[in-house]
């Protein structure tokens, strides 16, 4: 089998030949169909993620395949299920061996394709708006990096909870995008004065960040009272640092939200925020957006389009032979 690997973290990941993994107890051995890459890749790449497998290891976080061989003490009935892992990593593979209880079973009618771009991005605006933020129907909801992977699914989580959807992306083809999510109003980056566009749209409720830097100031300052603010990651690559007396005076929140972290101490938000969003997917209420799929052999070129922001949505790697 093939996998994507960083050997060591002063070099560039390479595709190295291994030898098929044995499931060891509790776990099941998928057949891996399609990978969903993430920030977070590039991130661990660069050792700057906050939690990086010891090297050498298998990169891609999130999966989906067919569970093809079971260890012991697991459910035999896994034995053949489509299923979505999110593992962390080991996803950029033919195959992998993870814990059983990661599985998810999928949507008969869903593509492998949509699962690999599902977890992540959905789970992480789903757990970010309606766990942390509690976004009420109403409210105004300001996304930032809205024709990004994690961005566009805000839009449209947002836009089902109820929310009028403000959309910042940068140039008008990121846009259309964000409104054919269901944005409500458009902010362009590059061109527009987020602070007053927003302000004169009458303030945000809710702000959703997965940018930081210039963007995030600007977008606190234009909240209203007793706002949120989620801070979901740093695309820009600078950490903003807030300063608390805005905070204290027009009663703003800032939250942040590690999606994976629930893992290791509540996984059931995790879990439960997965099978609604399941269940959104299989009535017809979510559309995952994937504007590349790739082939192993060139997921250097699909985290390059992540690096360069030239993605819209997600992209997904697929392995060889698998199907359907």
């Amino acid at each position: 089998m093939r996998a994507f690997r960083l050997l060591t973290q002063d070099t560039g990941p390479v595709v190295q030949d291994l030898s098929v993994p044995e499931p060891g107890p509790g776990e099941v051995r998928v057949r891996i169909a399609a990978c969903g890459l993430n920030f977070a890749d590039l991130l661990m790449i660069e050792g700057k993620y906050q939690d990086i497998p010891p090297a050498p290891f298998t990169l891609g976080m999130e999966l989906a395949g067919t569970v093809d061989a079971i260890g012991a003490g697991v459910d035999p009935s896994l034995a053949g299920r489509r299923v979505a892992v999110f593992a962390g990593a080991d996803g950029l593979a033919d195959y992998g061996c993870f814990p059983a209880g990661r599985c998810v079973p999928l949507p008969d009618a869903m593509p492998f394709s949509d699962a690999a771009a599902f977890q992540v991005a959905y789970g992480t605006s789903h757990v970010a708006l309606d766990h942390k933020a509690r976004l009420k129907e109403g409210e105004t909801l300001l996304v930032m990096g809205a024709a990004g992977g994690v961005g566009l699914t805000a839009v449209e989580i947002g836009k089902r909870m109820g929310a009028r959807v403000i959309a910042c992306a940068r140039g008008a083809e990121k846009l259309a995008v964000a409104k054919a999510a269901g944005a409500d109003e458009l902010v362009d980056s590059e061109t527009d004065d987020l602070r007053s566009v927003v302000k004169g749209l009458g303030g945000a409720d809710v702000v959703y960040d997965p940018v930081g830097g210039d963007l995030f100031r600007a977008a606190m300052r234009a909240c209203k009272p007793e706002a949120r603010l989620l801070v979901i990651g740093f695309a820009s690559g600078d950490v903003p640092q807030i300063p608390a007396n805005h905070l204290l005076v027009k009663n703003l929140t800032v939250m942040g939200l590690y999606w994976g972290g629930y893992l290791a101490f509540r996984p059931e938000v995790l879990t439960g925020s997965l099978e609604r969003l399941f269940a959104w997917y299989a009535e017809g209420g979510l559309s995952p957006h994937v504007s590349h799929i790739l082939p192993l052999d060139r997921v250097e070129e699909g985290l390059d389009l992540l690096r360069q922001r030239k993605a819209t949505g997600k992209v997904v790697i697929t392995m060889a032979g698998a199907a359907d």
